[in-house]
């Protein structure tokens, strides 16, 4: 059985779907309505369990906060089909950089329900 976290996760995966962007651990972690933990390690987890239980989602869209992927990864390969750039010159330890194009990232607004104060 998943966690809660991991089926929150999930739906934003969906949306990030639908929308055709990408996005940070730790913006989909706060959307979900918890903390990405330290290094990313809850949506580490989170992630393992959806590429187990939900295989169909595309899980690749969630991108660490340091923007890097392993080299020669089934993750690498879909960004950059999307249109994600590599930083080569920022790659090492078998680890890539990604040069995520603004409007390839999502930003989400605060919901309609909020009112920003001035």
């Amino acid at each position: 059985m998943s966690s809660t976290r991991a089926q929150e996760v999930a739906e934003v995966l969906w949306e990030l779907k639908r929308a055709d962007k990408v996005a940070k651990f730790s913006a989909i972690a706060e959307r979900a309505g918890f903390s990405a933990g330290t290094n990313g390690r809850a949506m580490h987890t989170c992630i393992k369990t959806i590429r187990r239980d939900w295989p169909h989602l595309q899980w690749w869209r969630a991108i660490t906060d340091d923007e890097t992927v392993d080299k020669g990864s089934d993750q690498l390969e879909h960004l950059t089909e999307l249109g994600v750039s590599v930083d080569e010159q920022a790659s090492s330890d078998g680890q890539v950089k990604l040069d995520v194009q603004d409007d390839l990232l999502m930003n989400w607004s605060p919901s309609e329900g909020e009112t920003a104060t001035a």
